[in-house]
């Protein structure tokens, strides 16, 4: 067999997230189908994440396999852009060693959070309008905090079949950038709606509902209840991968 990564980019505001879900339409879902019409072969496009309805990746990894070469990469990925609708574009496939995994092979992901900070109808689709006063120092001194803990239960959609809620963050912050306050964060892995639970929590911190104290008192308690709300989807992108 022959293992094969793509490198896309997706606009997920029509769909829902990236996994197969039945009765629903996903960016797998599309993805897979193209791709076993095209080579004419039933496979499995295994992804580097598994992002949520409506969010969004400005670069994500994906692996299938196939009994056979792919002749002509770049006629290939040209057609498969042909059939693949105007929200998902595929930039790259390229062959790897057969022990290289999209999901775990992954070293670190990093997602960045658009909040628009004035009435803008161009930002509305994929950032959110928020606008109550700010303090983003505040915000900044709490992201700290996420360096000091491992386990993020307390920022994790409760249920889930994940085996351990343990994250390694290694870098988040604040920045405005022409009227876009831009949360960036890396981990090692991303519990689900880990980012848009921290997100609603620290701007908790910035319209000082909460203190820095009681913000790492939010990630000790453990207990999804005590974070702050879960911001919209469309803010969210998936914005590198590294291996």
């Amino acid at each position: 067999m022959k293992r094969y990564f793509l490198r896309l980019a997706y606009d997920g505001s029509a769909f829902h997230g990236w996994q197969v879900q039945e009765n629903a339409h996903t960016v797998q879902a599309e993805i897979t189908e193209k791709i076993s019409l095209m080579l004419k072969e039933d496979l499995q496009v295994i992804g580097c994440g598994r992002t949520d309805t409506g969010v969004h990746a400005r670069e994500f990894y994906a692996h299938f396999e196939i009994s056979k070469h792919v002749e002509n990469i770049d006629g290939f990925v040209y057609k498969l852009n042909a059939f693949l609708p105007n929200s998902i574009a595929v930039y790259d496939l390229y062959a790897v060693d057969n022990n290289m995994h999209a999901r775990f092979s992954a070293k670190s992901r990093t997602y960045k959070y658009y909040i628009s900070r004035r009435k803008n109808p161009f930002n509305d689709k994929y950032s959110y309008q928020y606008f109550p006063e700010l303090d983003v120092y505040k915000m900044n001194e709490a992201a700290k905090i996420l360096y000091e803990y491992t386990d993020f239960t307390s920022f994790s959609k409760s249920h889930t079949q994940t085996a351990t809620n343990n994250c390694n963050v290694s870098y988040a912050h604040w920045e405005l950038v022409n009227n876009l306050l831009v949360f960036t964060i890396t981990s090692d892995r991303f519990l689900r709606n880990m980012v848009r639970a921290i997100v609603g929590t620290l701007l908790e911190v910035g319209t000082e509902k909460l203190c820095l104290t009681e913000f790492k008192g939010v990630i000790e308690k453990k207990n999804r209840n005590c974070a702050g709300f879960s911001v919209p989807a469309k803010g969210l992108f998936l914005f590198s991968v590294k291996y």
